[in-house]
């Protein structure tokens, strides 16, 4: 019988398996934000009257939430994704996620119970992508 020998191989593994999440999370979070644009685009009124914020803001950000989407997405579809464009989509979803909490304390005038409840938990998903992504790419890396 014989054994491996774990060395070698084994930290070839854990930089392809980091890789492999941090893949899997950057498809998540396209998927997610493409999903969050389009709903947002489509259904701007009644999520507006839902949360009680403007419909026009919600029109503008699923604007911008569908083409942050598709980037990210193709950076997910990338062998090797770029470090500086993954550090990109981190930063910007921890912006996004402490500009939600901003927004929700002192930028909105009392968003329904619906709002109160729906802004901070998008914001939690996507900081907490952000820290996923974060740890997958350190782990590729090491």
């Amino acid at each position: 019988m014989t054994t491996s020998q774990p060395s070698v191989r084994a930290g070839a593994e854990v930089r392809t398996d980091g890789a492999t999440w941090l893949q899997r999370f950057l498809a998540l979070d396209a998927v997610v934000t493409t999903v969050n644009g389009i709903a947002y685009l489509v259904a701007s009124g009644p999520l507006g009257r839902l949360f009680d914020v403007s419909g026009d803001l919600l029109l503008a950000l699923g604007a911008f939430l569908l083409l942050y989407g598709l980037a990210v997405g193709w950076l997910a579809s990338r062998p090797r994704p770029s470090v500086l464009a993954v550090n990109a989509v981190i930063e910007a979803n921890l912006a996004w996620a402490v500009l939600s909490i901003v927004a929700l304390l002192f930028w909105f005038d009392d968003p329904s119970i619906a709002g109160q409840v729906w802004i901070p938990l998008q914001a939690a998903t996507v900081g907490g992508l952000a820290v996923l992504q974060f740890a997958a790419l350190r782990r590729s890396r090491v």
